[in-house]
């Protein structure tokens, strides 16, 4: 590897460095600001959510390593041709592409990062994040009750507390539970406490009432009659309300596709008995996360071609910049769309490859200075016939007059 080699990759690979973690370190911040309330208000220990919150960096390396890749390698070439340093360096008989070596080695190397982890770091590390989460809406679900607030312990499930002691008794319990399909109960009691139970926390309530809705055909009706609803109360003295909505075994049956490897992805298991929608997006899934980390080489290359392939200006080349941060920008936006045509039909799959490596392609038809595209060549200034002829016969008899 020779001096320039190494000069330019030290700082591209250092300036990509920073930036990608201070960019992930912005977005890991914003991102937390969801799950602090866990802890200021509801007593989570503060290493869970340094655990919950760090389990979401893989993802979020993962989306950001193209574009921090691109913005790196078009500040440095554009900061090493404002100073000079590629005039010299092309002085000394250097090419484009030799030019374009230390970038291209940075962005392969950026590449192999992404590949490691969609295929491996980000499904291991968003199905332990799932796993906190089942861990919080169900064997945790009590840090989740605030006293005088509706608080949502699930979809399906809400639950109102007047007072809650520091012992965990609560005063004034209203449950309104919809976890049975057409037949949601509200119960009202005068006290509860909570307690763990095999499938995660539950609350005993005292002396209280059971209110349920059902629909049934009334008695001696004539047949056709549709059911109608029909309120049922029943008072009690003691019963129990499981907080949790399911257990670990019906949780682990509708796993997210963020949590499932490639494989998996591209070959679902038939014994899943997963709907045609969900085979056709995890392939869609599967493809993608293939593809995805080959835009950080692709976006490389166009910026490369912008700060090599348009040639030395006096002045910079502000406006080359500003047209390749456009052209990356559509590029993600037409990577989102092509990835949700291809989620809905998967003869589109071949278009998330097209996008992955077709700005590659053109870029380094750029760098290679665009063979076959028309070169306007500028044209001689006319003299006129004779005219330089005629200077050269005046010039004689000025010599002789003088």
């Amino acid at each position: 590897m020779s001096r320039v080699t190494r000069y330019i990759s030290r700082q591209i690979a250092l300036s990509l460095l920073a930036v990608t973690i201070g960019l992930a370190a912005l977005i890991w911040l914003t991102q937390s600001l969801r799950f602090i309330e866990l802890v200021l208000d509801r007593g989570l220990p503060f290493s869970v959510f340094l655990e919950l919150t760090g389990l979401l960096l893989p993802s979020f390396f993962a989306v950001i390593l193209p574009i921090t890749t691109f913005v790196v390698t078009l500040f440095a070439y554009v900061r090493l041709s404002s100073d000079r340093e590629l005039v010299v360096m092309r002085a000394a008989g250097l090419s484009d592409w030799r030019l374009a070596r230390p970038a291209m080695l940075v962005a392969a190397l950026a590449t192999a990062i992404g590949l490691v982890l969609q295929l491996w770091l980000v499904p291991i590390s968003h199905a332990a994040f799932r796993e906190w989460q089942f861990e919080i809406r169900n064997q945790m679900a009590a840090i989740l009750l605030q006293e005088g607030v509706f608080s949502s312990v699930s979809n399906d499930l809400t639950v109102y507390a007047r007072i809650r002691e520091p012992d965990g008794t609560l005063r004034g319990i209203l449950i309104h539970d919809q976890r049975e399909a057409g037949a949601p109960v509200t119960i009202l009691a005068e006290r509860g406490v909570i307690q763990s139970g095999p499938n995660g926390p539950r609350v005993t309530l005292l002396n209280g009432q059971r209110q349920q809705v059902e629909r049934s055909v009334p008695p001696n009706s004539p047949p056709g009659t549709p059911p109608v609803p029909r309120l049922t109360v029943l008072a009690f003295g003691e019963n129990t309300v499981d907080l949790a909505r399911t257990n670990r075994t019906e949780d682990a049956r509708n796993r997210d596709s963020r949590e499932r490897f490639v494989g998996e992805l591209l070959n679902p298991d038939p014994a899943e008995g997963l709907p045609e929608r969900d085979i056709r997006k995890f392939r869609a899934e599967g493809h993608g996360r293939l593809a995805s980390p080959l835009t950080a080489f692709s976006f490389a290359l166009v910026g490369l071609a912008a700060a090599l392939g348009s040639g030395f200006r006096r002045h910079g080349g502000g406006l080359t910049a500003l047209l390749a941060i456009g052209s990356v920008v559509t590029l993600l936006a037409i990577g989102l769309a092509v990835g949700n045509l291809a989620a809905r039909d998967n003869r589109f799959i071949p278009l998330i490859w097209l996008h992955a490596v077709g700005p590659a392609v053109i870029a380094a038809w750029v760098l290679s200075g665009a063979p076959g595209w028309p070169r306007r060549v500028p044209p001689v200034p006319d003299q006129g016939p004779g005219r330089g002829t005629a200077r050269r016969a005046t010039l004689p008899r000025r010599v002789a007059a003088g």
